[in-house]
């Protein structure tokens, strides 16, 4: 038996008003969900435990079937680690975003205007960190340029006493009463402000306004967190398993579990990633020995945050014709029995532009037995309706392995 889980980060919402008053689940042509979802097991999984935020990394840890609440020690520990960055235990990393602030005023009375600065791309952005490293990296901090906006930062001998708050959850707000606080939270603002001073005439910016693109105009400090460990997936599970995932995120989960990460050329961790592409990777691994494969796409979350419904739908369009029918064709094609566990990490609803607790809908399917609970189709309303509900997202992967 062969077992995929697809994983649409944040691809469950609420209702939208200019959708008919559909979600964007509802809303999406899904032929190949639809014709899976009659013969499914379909339901509600808690995927974020009560005390824990609602972020991608606890999430998709429950997802992969790691209690959060047992190992999480923080966010960008975990994109440390698939950025290559060696941490000794007395560490603490902080997810470094480049954002767009607004222009003028006091530093802390800013708007968030973009907390991806404009989805920055990957060149820029490593130029802008390259300039911050020789203004702001010393024996006590150091930067390490990431993948577009994302990045990290590294407090030798740092206690982790202070509250960040992640910039998405502030999107188009002000910055007032979201900046560090507690503990020696002046230190970091005090460098997020000097960013600014470097950043706002730095010339990849003056190009990027010019060319009518929001600049990258600050760093922005949040996700602070430890030096973590994860029990190996193959060990845990006697399944050899793989990641495919363009977010350091992702991959950092997987390389602590010691799974395989699985590169995929054209994965953006956007809605242009290469969605078939994924899927043809994730069939090609479990025939050639893997058991076990973790899709994952950030495209559905992206578009969330920017309150973009049309590619969000897009996005869970892209998942059904390209990677749901790919996965089913060339298993079924190869006579691999196979079971298909469908479903967000978490919840990120437009209305909002930030990640949220609710329950997220799961859809089981499996080749080689009808599991069907009354759902007519995969969205958040059928799910609810069938009654079917995992408490502690950690579990739901026991439901994909044991069927």
């Amino acid at each position: 038996m062969k077992y995929v889980v697809v994983l649409g980060d944040g691809m469950a919402d609420w209702k939208i008003d200019a959708l008919g008053g559909k979600t964007c689940l509802e809303a999406a042509k899904t032929h190949n969900l639809d014709k899976l979802a009659p013969v499914s097991e379909i339901g509600l999984c808690k995927t974020v435990p009560d005390g824990l935020k609602p972020g991608s990394d606890v999430a998709n840890m429950s997802v992969l079937g790691f209690n959060p609440l047992k190992y999480y020690t923080g966010r960008s520990p975990l994109e440390a680690v698939a950025m290559g960055i060696t941490l000794n235990d007395t560490d603490l990393t902080l997810r470094c975003n480049l954002v767009t602030l607004s222009e003028g005023g006091a530093y802390d009375e800013k708007i968030m205007e973009d907390y991806s600065a404009g989805d920055i791309s990957t060149e820029e952005a490593n130029e802008l960190i390259k300039y911050l490293k020789s203004h702001l990296d010393s024996d006590k901090f150091k930067l390490y340029a990431g993948i577009s906006y994302r990045h990290c930062l590294v407090e030798a001998n740092g206690e982790n006493v202070c509250e960040f708050t992640p910039p998405h959850d502030i999107s188009d707000k002000p910055v007032t009463g979201h900046l560090p606080k507690g503990g020696h939270a002046a230190g970091y603002l005090a460098m997020m402000k000097k960013s600014y001073d470097l950043l706002k005439e730095h010339p990849v910016n003056l190009k990027r306004k010019a060319e009518g693109k929001k600049p990258a105009n600050s760093i922005w400090l949040w996700g602070a967190g430890t030096k973590p460990t994860l029990a190996e997936f193959e060990s845990e599970r006697k399944l050899k398993g793989g990641i495919i995932s363009a977010v350091d995120l992702v991959r950092g989960i997987g390389m602590l579990a010691d799974m395989k990460i699985i590169e995929v050329d054209g994965a953006t961790g956007d809605y242009n990633t290469d969605f078939e592409g994924k899927a043809k990777a994730a069939v090609r691994e479990l025939l050639n020995g893997l058991d076990f494969v973790y899709i994952h796409m950030e495209a559905p979350d992206e578009c969330g945050h920017h309150a973009d419904f049309k590619h969000k739908v897009y996005s869970i369009e892209q998942i059904d014709t390209k990677v749901i029918k790919t996965l089913v064709d060339g298993l079924t094609a190869a006579n691999e029995e196979f079971a298909v566990l469908v479903c967000p990490d978490h919840p990120t609803p437009c209305a909002i532009k930030t990640h949220t607790s609710d329950p997220v809908p799961y859809l089981l399917y499996t080749s080689n037995k009808k599991l069907g609970n009354g759902a007519t189709r995969y969205t958040e309303d059928e799910a609810a309706k069938t009654g079917e509900y995992v408490a502690d997202g950690y579990k739901l992967i026991e439901k994909l392995l044991n069927i």
